[in-house]
């Protein structure tokens, strides 16, 4: 199928591969520049393509490149920086969503096809967890941002995370880096499906969001908020201890635009406090209690923390956030990318699922080492390997795809990509040894160590 060089490759570098196969399928220049043309609405070509736009920002975002303008410097862009500076500064945020939704669509198809999904949280529907992320603030760079010290923010987000495909499925960028989360819930609303589990912090837990989710027989978990009011219809009602802590339930009655609803109201009793100091986790549901106890309840919310660490692998792994990007067109487009590379691990996490099915590679494969394969070996990759050998990968259909990675990832080692857990943390040591000492030298140290533990052992 494949050529010798590409071959060597496969053997010793099969993630870097799939991934340099799944964007030059997904990614591909001439489909992203037609997409283009279907969604824009003010912006325009001209000199730079969008797909080249594309391209160049996806090496600073996997971290390739360490700025836009390392980036420019390698591309075949013939127009000037400024005028990249520009195309970026003006990239719509309906262009930015759409090009994630685009990717999260053949991205499923390309998961489903290889039987690559994870096991569904709750048989019966499928899970969603939506969260916020705000940008960090950029440098200083724009005149308007010159004259203050206060942190730049470019922009906010909401995010919905596909729990069974493992790819982030919708985004909803804002660029008013002050604006409520919850002022974007109304564009949320217009995506729910029936048969939907939505599960959310407490930030989300707006009554006429909530409502709205039921009336599209849609059903959700959110946290409740302290400003939240109910109505209790009953008893509060010990239930049953579960890993995190004691959990009770009642039915509880909320009131909105003069429409009333009933929902299960499920408190947890927390061993341990969250990092907040939070000792009490009280949920809200309209999930039904004969199919889904208050103990599932608790751990189907458990697991939305997972979405936090999806978040720190776009920060860890990729660059979501680029601190020069101040303009928030820019800013948000470089965080959408991100979200598209991330997507493109997932399918490379399902193809090794799909594989290796006796292996966890959920909780043992670690996406710092497949990052770190990628980054070594595409450099390689892309001077040595014929342009033909990728054509395969281009044209192929979503079921021809699916057959390459599957036969890729059966090359790979888990060995090199398995995740090291760190121990508990330990107490920092309180440092009082030679006060007043600049400089120590670790050689007499070590040997009044040895000597002390000799005589000891003696």
């Amino acid at each position: 199928m494949f050529g010798e060089i590409l071959q060597a490759f496969i053997k010793k570098s099969p993630v870097a591969v799939m991934v340099r196969g799944l964007l030059e399928n997904v990614l591909d220049a001439d489909k992203i520049d037609r997409w283009f043309d279907t969604v824009r609405k003010s912006q325009y070509t001209k000199e730079i393509l969008f797909s080249s736009i594309v391209g160049l920002m996806l090496q600073v975002v996997c971290k390739r490149r360490p700025s836009v303008h390392s980036a420019y410097r390698d591309s075949e862009i013939a127009a000037s920086i400024v005028a990249v500076y520009d195309k970026l500064k003006g990239i719509e945020t309906t262009t930015s969503q759409g090009l994630v939704q685009q990717i999260a669509r053949e991205s499923e198809t390309v998961i489903k096809s290889m039987d690559g999904a994870n096991p569904p949280l709750l048989s019966g529907y499928r899970t969603k967890f939506l969260d916020g992320n705000c940008i960090e603030g950029t440098d200083h760079r724009l005149k308007v941002l010159r004259g203050t010290r206060a942190g730049a923010l470019p922009g906010k987000s909401l995010v919905v995370f596909d729990a069974e495909l493992g790819i982030a499925l919708d985004v909803f960028p804002c660029e008013d880096g002050h604006a409520q989360e919850r002022a974007l819930l109304s564009q949320v609303a217009e995506t729910i499906q029936a048969q939907d589990l939505w599960i959310a912090d407490r930030n989300f837990c707006v009554l006429s969001f909530l409502l709205t989710l039921h009336q599209k027989s849609a059903f959700f978990i959110i946290r409740q908020h302290g400003n939240t009011p109910y109505n209790p219809l009953t008893e509060l009602k010990f239930i049953k201890k579960s890993a995190t802590g004691e959990v009770s339930e009642q039915t509880v009655e909320i009131t909105t635009a003069g429409q009333t609803l009933s929902v299960r109201r499920v408190v947890v009793e927390l061993e341990k406090p969250t990092r907040n100091g939070d000792r009490q986790l009280i949920l809200l549901t309209n999930l039904p209690s004969k199919t889904v106890p208050a103990t599932t309840v608790a751990d189907l919310y458990r697991a939305r923390w997972g979405i936090e660490t999806a978040f720190q692998k776009l920060e860890g792994h990729l660059n979501s956030e680029i601190n020069t990007l101040g303009y928030p067109k820019a800013a948000l487009f470089g965080f959408c990318l991100a979200l598209v590379a991330y997507n493109i691990y997932a399918i490379v996490m399902a193809a090794l699922r799909a594989t290796h099915r006796d292996q966890a590679i959920n909780e043992t494969v670690s996406e710092y080492y497949i990052a770190q394969e990628i980054a070594t070996a595409t450099t390689g990759m892309l001077i040595i390997v014929p342009l033909t050998e990728w054509t395969l990968f281009a044209q192929a259909n979503s079921a021809e795809l699916a057959s390459m990675l599957l036969n890729i990832a059966a090359f790979a080692n888990l060995k090199k990509y398995k995740k090291n857990p760190r121990g508990p943390k330990k107490a920092p040591l309180e440092k009082t040894q030679f006060p007043g000492q600049p400089h120590v030298s670790t050689a007499k140290l070590l040997e009044a160590a040895a000597a002390k533990a000799a005589a000891k052992a003696t």
